[in-house]
């Protein structure tokens, strides 16, 4: 399908989003993938479906090695020296013990790939992840991708190191937070005004399978990047519904609910003026679009819905008990293809790893697994998917108190259409050392990191994308269009090493 294809939206922007890519010479980062993915499949799935992609970003930059930890001897040893354990694989430093991880080892359906060629490599999840562990080992609807971050194309260690970066291109500002969450969630780092899920509401405006292209794009975790488009806005939730605009909806505000109505009318009604006029356009949407949630997930059903379940009451649960319940009414809101943001802080652990990551990542264990327990109860566990993203991983090495900002990291994909039990990508060896010798030489074990343990993806965001993007709709010959470096990637660079599909998605 060529530009010219489109409709005048659509062709506005695709090539809008080109310029961009193009001016940029940047990764396209994973939520702009996704964006792009919304446009091909709007093309090719069929009348009687639905799919929704629900995005958990862990905001602060996730630590890999405590979430996922090196369980056979070998290498849990490797990791408890270099985290300050000693050799005893018992707790020390920011080592969990041993001991602790029994109860939530993977047992996976096939061996994890080495990138060493390492044979009875084993891993666990952080003692805290039950539930998630459970998807992995008996749901078998969880599935690991090892070593993900963004990329341009294949590098190595030599070559990140090499000055010339025209030749060896790398994504802008590695290792900051701002800038990080940016490149994941749109094509450029911090002050980027446009991101995947805007595209995707600009391209249902001309050709949507979605009856209101204002609940494509939803967030339920405040202002987010890639929500926002050309012409399309993200449409913000709280926890508890719509966010509404009181005056006009709320009687105990002025005290009488004919002033409620008397400003509802005023808001609504067409003005001479432009501004004037537009304003109440824009607001006449807004009142419009919090009727309709309000139908969708009544207020009534709070309580009640999903209460089997047993959803956290945190933040990040309620959050997704409120997606699930969207999920639920979308026959209501005219929904048949949604992506959904949802959010977690407290990350950012330069201090006191071993005591908040284990409540964290419990938390979003939790509520991942509520919210997949609810997508079978509502029959649609096949089409709904979610899966983490992070600024960015951190450190294997610890700092004394904790780890400090990375690259890549691993991710978790949750799912009834998820080919769960087992790892995908390749598993990184647990090495911090810095190679030797000027030039520096680095050994095959400290090619996959670039100092102190922070992890050189080995998947590229564009090979993740590329997989979800298949599931969701996305053929081959449309692929280059979704995702612009992944002609860099696969068959079409000569990287087999490299492929498009990672396998993850059924």
């Amino acid at each position: 399908m060529s530009p010219h294809d489109l409709t005048s939206p659509q062709r506005r922007a695709f090539l809008r989003r080109s310029g961009q890519l193009a001016l940029t010479g940047t990764a396209l980062p994973f939520a702009l993938n996704l964006a792009a993915m919304g446009e091909a499949a709007a093309f090719n799935a069929p009348s009687n479906d639905y799919k929704a992609l629900v995005c958990v970003f862990l905001f602060g930059g996730n630590d890999y090695a405590n979430t996922l930890i090196p369980y056979d001897d070998t290498n849990y040893n490797l990791y408890s020296a270099i985290r300050g354990g000693g050799t005893g694989q018992t707790a020390g430093g920011i080592a969990l013990a041993k001991s602790a991880l029994a109860g939530t080892l993977l047992s996976p359906l096939a061996a994890p790939t080495d990138s060493q060629g390492q044979t009875g490599r084993q891993f666990a999840l952080n003692p805290a992840m039950t539930g998630l562990a459970n998807l992995f080992n008996v749901e078998r609807k969880m599935a690991v991708q090892l070593n993900v971050g963004p990329l341009v194309k294949p590098l190595t260690r030599a070559q990140y190191n090499d000055p010339n970066r025209a030749l060896y291109p790398r994504p802008p500002q590695l290792f900051s937070h701002n800038d990080q969450q940016s490149i994941w969630q749109s094509s450029s780092p911090e002050g980027s005004t446009v991101g995947w899920g805007g595209n995707m509401g600009d391209l249902v405006l001309g050709n949507s399978l979605n009856t209101s292209s204002v609940f494509t794009c939803m967030s339920v975790s405040g202002n987010a990047v890639f929500l926002s488009g050309d012409t399309a806005l993200q449409y913000q939730v709280s926890t508890s519904g719509a966010i509404k605009i009181k005056p006009a909806t709320n009687t105990t505000v002025y005290g009488h609910a004919s002033v409620a109505t008397a400003i509802n009318n005023l808001l609504r009604e067409n003005r001479v003026h432009k501004l004037e006029n537009e304003y109440n356009a824009v607001t006449k949407r807004a009142l419009d679009a919090e009727a309709a949630i309000a139908a969708a997930v009544p207020a009534s059903e709070d309580a009640t819905v999903f209460q089997n379940i047993g959803f956290p009451t945190d933040s990040l649960g309620n959050q997704l008990k409120m997606v699930a319940r969207l999920i639920k009414g979308r026959s209501t809101l005219g929904a048949r293809r949604q992506v959904f943001f949802v959010s977690m802080g407290g990350f950012d652990l330069h201090d006191n790893l071993m005591r908040d990551h284990g409540g964290l990542l419990g938390r979003v264990s939790a509520a991942m697994t509520a919210f997949y327990n609810a997508t079978v109860e509502l029959g649609v566990a096949n089409q709904v998917t979610s899966f983490t993203a992070s600024d960015f991983g951190r450190t294997l090495a610890s700092n004394g108190d904790g780890s400090d900002h990375g690259w890549g990291s691993h991710h978790f994909v949750v799912g009834g259409a998820v080919n769960g039990g087992r790892f995908y990508g390749e598993a990184p060896p647990i090495n911090v050392t810095d190679g030797s010798g000027s030039p520096r030489v680095y050994s095959a074990a400290e090619q996959w990191h670039v100092g102190q343990g922070r992890l050189l993806p080995r998947t590229s965001v564009d090979q993740y994308a590329a997989t979800l993007a298949k599931w969701f709709g996305v053929t081959d010959t449309e692929m280059p269009q979704v995702l612009a470096n992944i002609n860099n990637f696969g068959t079409p660079a000569s990287r087999a090493d490299y492929p498009w599909d990672m396998g993850f998605m059924a």
